[in-house]
């Protein structure tokens, strides 16, 4: 592998902020520039062991021979894990482009790993205090950090706490939904249930009465029937006795 021919500063190590928390100081911007003293066209790529936590622009381009780049190294909003702190490191990787080659994609492409030029710097991470945190010995900033992690951990969990409360009050409103529907529905069947039974009470009067009627009927009819047969005996009765007195004054 061939000696890196770009100039980088600075030579060994990218420094970033941090808060006590481990949290990546938001706003602040890291520069690495990089050099081309040669008379040659320098291709170059910057590749870092943690791309989701940098945002690195530009993070590939040309160098033209004795011209120079910044590049802007912005740490996303995230925490630095105490145990991956000496993990992140970044890497310059260049090749020198050949001569009449315009398709920079397909120069990567054709280029063998023993051609490309490797340069590495690692991070280093700084807190308010001046103290860095990378120090293996800084035992008291790594437990407040781990504090400051379960505090806002914690923070991150009440939200689903306060949504799985919202969820149980949603699933009692559906149950209290249901019992009152079904309450509507017990409530219509019983007033059903209780107009049927006053309809059959009605018939059931109805009924009765006609029964005695027929009854009344069915009494007083032999009763006048007797009356009538007696009445031509009763007017004889009548009519002897009125000859008797008759005829006992006569004798008299």
């Amino acid at each position: 592998m061939p000696n890196q021919v770009l100039t980088i500063e600075p030579q060994n190590e990218l420094k970033f902020k941090v808060d006590f928390s481990g949290l990546f100081e938001q706003g602040y911007t890291t520069y690495m520039r990089l050099i081309n003293p040669t008379t040659d066209t320098v291709l170059f790529k910057i590749k870092t062991t943690a791309p989701k936590k940098y945002c690195v622009r530009p993070n590939s381009g040309v160098l033209e021979p004795n011209s120079k780049v910044d590049i802007a190294i912005t740490p996303q909003p995230v925490f630095v894990d105490p145990n991956d702190k000496h993990k992140h490191k970044f890497m310059v990787q260049s090749v020198i482009a050949p001569e009449g080659k315009t398709n920079i994609d397909q120069v990567w492409k054709e280029t063998s790993p023993d051609q490309l030029m490797d340069y590495k710097l690692k991070c280093v991470f700084e807190t308010p205090r001046g103290t860095n945190l990378n120090d293996a010995g800084d035992v008291p900033a790594q437990n407040e950090v781990s504090k400051k992690r379960v505090a806002v951990a914690d923070d991150a969990k009440a939200p689903s706490k306060t949504l799985s409360k919202s969820e149980n009050a949603e699933s009692d409103l559906q149950k209290a939904t249901s019992e009152v529907i079904l309450l509507r529905e017990e409530e219509s069947k019983l007033r059903h249930e209780n107009l049927q039974l006053k309809e059959e009470l009605l018939r059931l009067r109805q009924a009765g009465g006609d029964g005695r009627g027929a009854a009344r009927r069915h009494s007083y009819g032999p009763e006048k029937h007797a009356q009538t047969t007696m009445m031509p005996w009763l007017a004889t009765a009548v009519a002897m006795a009125l000859l008797g007195i008759i005829i006992g004054k006569f004798l008299m």
